[in-house]
């Protein structure tokens, strides 16, 4: 990832970084394991099957080539048979692109009329971010007044990120996981331990940030 461009951003990193990482060497790393069972908790415990919302959020993946990566796919195809049983609930698909490239969000919807789409669905594209908190943010200014649930759909090691930005963020949610089943492997394995790191960055930061009454990097994360 390139590094921000902004100074007080690139401060602000930094200032949370090594909070949590002191917090994590502080208990022996055994913060960052309870990150990680939680993130495996929501990984293994998550559905495919859904209790309703007025939208369903499709998140994006960095593209491979042009064209949908294996997860990418399994969450536009999960989509895809969500549309199919529930045509008058709307899709938005997340993600945005390099530039003059085309946005995750522009192919995941070349990828669903590929594979059929109901012609009565809704479907909007949110093409500007560039990760899961900006995806989020967008989603809430193209929604305006807060639908009563929205779903977030995603692959499962990445759901635990999606449900903490999302409270964050004021969303009533509900999770969709895009595969049938958790299976184990060493790439589901590496995948989880980061997003582990991720979590315990964005929740040790945001706790010190409220007790420090630090206002603009409270700002980045609600």
């Amino acid at each position: 990832m390139r590094a921000p461009d902004d100074p007080h951003l690139r401060r602000d990193i930094a200032h949370s970084l090594g909070i949590a990482s002191l917090a994590c060497l502080a208990t022996c790393g055994l913060l960052y394991l309870a990150y990680l069972g939680h993130v495996l908790r929501v990984a293994v415990g998550s559905r495919q099957r859904i209790e309703g919302g007025d939208w369903v959020l499709v998140f994006g993946k960095r593209l491979q080539q042009g064209r949908p990566d294996a997860d990418f796919e399994a969450r536009l195809r999960h989509a895809h048979r969500l549309a199919h049983a529930a045509p008058g609930r709307p899709l938005m698909l997340l993600g945005g692109g390099a530039a003059h490239e085309p946005s995750e969000a522009a192919t995941g919807l070349a990828r669903l009329r590929e594979l059929g789409l109901p012609e009565a669905l809704s479907v909007r594209l949110e093409d500007q971010s560039q990760d899961t908190l900006q995806n989020l943010r967008h989603a809430r200014r193209l929604l305006g007044e807060a639908p009563a649930r929205v779903v977030l759909l995603s692959s499962r090691y990445h759901l635990a990120r999606c449900a903490r930005l999302a409270g964050q963020l004021g969303f009533d949610f509900e999770l969709c996981a895009a595969e049938s089943r958790f299976e184990p492997s060493p790439r589901m394995l590496g995948r989880l331990a980061g997003e582990a790191a991720y979590l315990c960055w964005l929740d040790i930061g945001t706790r010190w940030a409220r007790l420090i009454r630090h206002r603009r990097m409270l700002a980045r994360v609600t």
